[in-house]
């Protein structure tokens, strides 16, 4: 039997229990609140991780998740591209919780969530074109080019379906595994290999 694309959120809670649950959010993102059991690869660390969750995904099935279904079907495609089979949660951590499941969140985790990062981008994208067309008015027409810029890497990220501003924001500590509570990528990773 073929293994299904992706599954809704009762479908995924009703096989928790035989699937690997990696959820590639930043870890600030993770420690915010996630799938019951899920270990935290994020995103920009994924190809690190491709022979433990390579062995995962033959042992039963991988999910992966994140907060909506976008970064979750970017990471399936790109194990998919190594040979690796995963599973997407449709609708991620938040079509999860609109289900009323539940969420846990790793001992020691601040009690204010961090934002998600499609959030971070936002605001950081739209602070520095506000900022590019206010600098542009008030102190010299040449700043509406850093608008321009902002504008340009919008595009350039919609095209390719990637995002530097993310990865750049991943960077920042209060999305980093340290500052949150969460497990390192190193712990995921052994945890993984002991899993096997």
């Amino acid at each position: 039997m073929n293994e299904p694309l992706s599954l809704d959120a009762d479908q995924a809670r009703e096989r928790l229990a035989e699937l690997t649950v990696v959820d590639v959010r930043t870890p600030g993102e993770y420690a915010s609140g996630h799938v019951p059991g899920a270990l935290n690869v994020p995103l920009d660390r994924l190809g690190r991780a491709v022979p433990e969750l390579r062995e995962a995904a033959a042992r039963g099935g991988l999910l992966v998740v994140c907060q909506s279904g976008g970064r979750s079907a970017d990471a399936c495609a790109r194990l998919a591209a190594h040979g690796v089979a995963a599973i997407d949660l449709a609708g991620g951590t938040s079509g999860w919780a609109a289900r009323g499941h539940g969420l846990d969140r790793p001992v020691g985790a601040p009690a204010k969530p961090v934002w998600a990062m499609d959030r971070q981008v936002r605001l950081v994208a739209g602070s520095l074109v506000l900022l590019g067309l206010a600098l542009g008015l008030l102190v010299h027409p040449a700043f509406q080019l850093l608008s321009a810029g902002v504008a340009g890497g919008l595009v350039f990220s919609a095209l390719t379906d990637t995002c530097g501003m993310a990865l750049m924001l991943g960077k920042l500590p209060y999305n980093r595994a340290a500052k949150n509570g969460g497990p390192t990528l190193d712990a995921t990773l052994a945890r993984l290999r002991q899993e096997a």
